[in-house]
C-alpha cells in the first residue's frame, strides 16, 4: 500500500469562482472500513449485490453503492469493464432515486425548474436535463422521465433532488404531489444487452428509440423499461415499480436468462463513461458549476421563452462568453495523460500543472483506456489554456508514475470530447436526423 504523506496546505490552484473550494489535499488511500448502519439506506438489491460478490461500496444519494465485484488479484475494475465492452453485465443502481412529479400542473412545475423546455418531451419518452440554482450552478443532472401528461419521473443523480423540488414549491404553489416512489432501477449494458433484452421483453424492444420508455413485465412484475444508460455502450435501464416486494424476481429473472450471453454483475463502469465524455455529478461537476464550464452550454436553450431557476444568470453569462470575456477562471477539458495505467478509483483531486511546474488545475475523473492505449483524464484547467493541444503536467501518486517510489507528474495534452463515441447516439444526434432541435 502507498504510504500515506501529509499535506498540510492546500495547493495554489485559484478556486476563487468558488465558496467551498475543492479539497486538492493528496491523502491517497486511506485504509479505514466503512460502517454499514441503519442511518444510510440499503437498496432493495444491496442483498443481492453482496451475494453476487460485491466486495466494496461506497455512498451515494445517501444509499450504498456497489463498487467492485471482481477482486483485484482477479482483474478488478479492467475485468468489469472487458465484460461490458464484450458481453452484457447487470448494475445495481436503485441509488439513482425517482423523485415523482404528479398533478395537473406538472408539466409547468418541471418546466419552471429545469433549463430545457419540458413542454417538447413526449409522453413515454425521456430527456436528459440539469436544474440549476439562481446562480447557474448545477443542481443535479437527471434523466427526465415523462410517465403520462401529468406524471414525471426525476432519476436523479448523487444530490437530494426531492428537498429542493418541495422547497420551490412552498412559494410557487404548482398544483403538484412531489416525492420519492417505491421504483428502482437496474441497469442492462453492453453490446449484447439488446439481444438479451429482445429474449426477456420480446420484439417490442427492437421498436424503442435512445430515451424512449415502455411498460413490460418481467416474473410477474411490472417495470418501466428505457434505452438509456451511464455506459457509452448499448443499453437498457430497467425500472422495477414496487421494488421493495419484487426486487428478487426482477433480478433472478434477468441473471438467469443473462447465462446464457454471459451476462456479469458489475459496478458502475465510469471507464467507459469518461470515454464517452458522460459527467458524473459531484466529480465533474456540483453546486458551484455552471453548464457553460463543462461543455454543457447545449443545456441552455436560446429559444425557451418560459421562466426558469437560473435562466437571468446563466443567459448573462453566455452573454459574456460570446463577448471574449469568460465569467470563470477553470473549464473541464479532456486529456490524454502518460504514466501507468490508470485501473481503479482515484482517492483525490490530482492536480494539474503547466509544464514548468505551475499548479493550475485538478483532475476529477481518470481511467486506463485499453482502446486509445493512454489514460483518459477529465480535469478542470484555467480557461486561457484550455484549447486543443495545450501540453500540461498531471502529479499522479507513485502506483501510476512511470517512476518507482516518489510520484512524478506524468505528460497529459488537452484533446477533442467525447474521447470515444457512444455506441448508442446521442438524443440531439437522432433528434436532429427527424428534423426536430432537442436542444431547445
Amino acid at each position: 500500500m502507498e504510504k500515506l504523506r501529509s499535506h498540510p496546505n492546500v495547493p495554489s490552484v485559484d478556486q476563487s469562482d468558488r465558496n467551498v473550494p475543492r479539497n486538492l489535499r493528496q491523502s491517497g488511500p486511506t485504509p479505514v472500513q466503512m460502517l454499514i448502519s441503519t442511518r444510510v439506506r440499503k437498496s432493495p438489491f444491496w442483498h443481492l449485490s453482496i451475494e453476487a460478490g460485491c466486495w466494496r461500496a461506497t455512498v451515494y444519494n445517501r444509499m450504498y453503492h456497489p463498487r467492485g465485484f471482481v477482486k483485484p488479484e482477479h482483474g478488478g475494475a479492467m475485468a468489469e469493464y472487458q465484460a461490458l465492452v464484450e458481453r452484457v453485465t447487470l448494475w445495481d443502481v436503485a441509488v439513482e432515486r425517482q423523485i415523482r412529479v404528479r398533478g395537473t400542473d406538472a408539466e409547468a412545475f418541471v418546466n419552471y425548474v429545469i433549463t430545457r423546455d419540458a413542454t417538447a418531451l413526449e409522453v413515454l419518452h425521456g430527456k436528459y436535463v440539469i436544474l440549476c440554482n439562481e446562480s447557474g450552478g448545477i443542481l443535479n443532472d437527471p434523466v427526465l422521465l415523462r410517465l403520462s401528461q401529468d406524471e414525471f419521473w426525476f432519476s436523479i443523480s448523487d444530490s437530494d433532488l426531492m428537498l429542493w423540488l418541495q422547497g420551490v414549491n412552498l412559494g410557487k404553489r404548482f398544483d403538484v404531489d412531489i416525492a420519492e416512489i417505491d421504483v428502482a432501477p437496474l441497469q442492462v449494458q453492453g453490446p449484447l444487452s439488446e439481444a438479451l433484452m429482445v429474449d426477456l421483453f420480446g420484439d417490442a424492444i427492437l421498436e424503442l428509440p435512445y430515451y424512449g420508455l415502455m411498460d413490460a413485465e418481467i416474473a410477474g412484475s411490472d417495470v418501466v423499461i428505457s434505452q438509456t444508460g451511464f455506459s457509452g455502450e448499448k443499453g437498457y435501464e430497467v425500472y422495477v415499480r414496487n421494488a421493495s416486494q419484487h426486487a428478487e424476481a426482477v433480478w433472478y429473472a434477468i441473471r438467469g436468462r443473462g447465462a446464457r450471453y454471459g451476462l456479469r454483475v458489475i459496478a458502475p463502469a465510469h471507464h467507459r463513461r469518461i470515454a464517452a465524455g458522460i459527467l458524473s455529478w459531484g466529480q465533474d461537476m456540483d453546486s458551484e458549476t455552471s453548464p457553460f464550464q463543462v461543455n454543457l452550454s447545449y443545456q441552455v436553450p436560446r429559444k425557451k421563452e418560459a421562466d426558469y431557476i437560473g435562466k437571468e444568470a446563466l443567459e448573462r453569462q453566455r452573454e459574456e462568453l460570446e463577448h471574449g470575456r469568460p465569467p470563470f477562471q477553470l473549464k473541464l477539458v479532456g486529456l490524454r495523460a502518460g504514466g501507468k495505467p490508470i485501473t481503479d478509483y482515484a482517492p483525490d483531486f490530482w492536480l494539474i500543472n503547466t509544464p514548468d511546474m505551475e499548479r493550475v488545475g485538478y483532475v476529477t475523473s481518470a481511467w486506463w483506456s485499453p482502446e486509445l492505449r493512454t489514460n483518459i483524464v477529465l480535469g478542470f484547467v484555467p480557461w486561457r489554456l484550455s484549447d486543443v493541444g495545450n501540453e500540461f503536467m498531471i502529479e499522479l501518486p507513485s502506483r501510476y508514475s512511470e517512476g518507482e517510489g516518489q510520484a512524478e507528474p506524468a505528460n497529459a495534452v488537452v484533446c477533442e470530447m467525447p474521447f470515444r463515441k457512444s455506441v448508442n447516439p446521442s438524443a440531439r444526434e437522432q433528434a436532429r436526423s427527424k428534423g426536430r432541435d432537442f436542444a431547445d
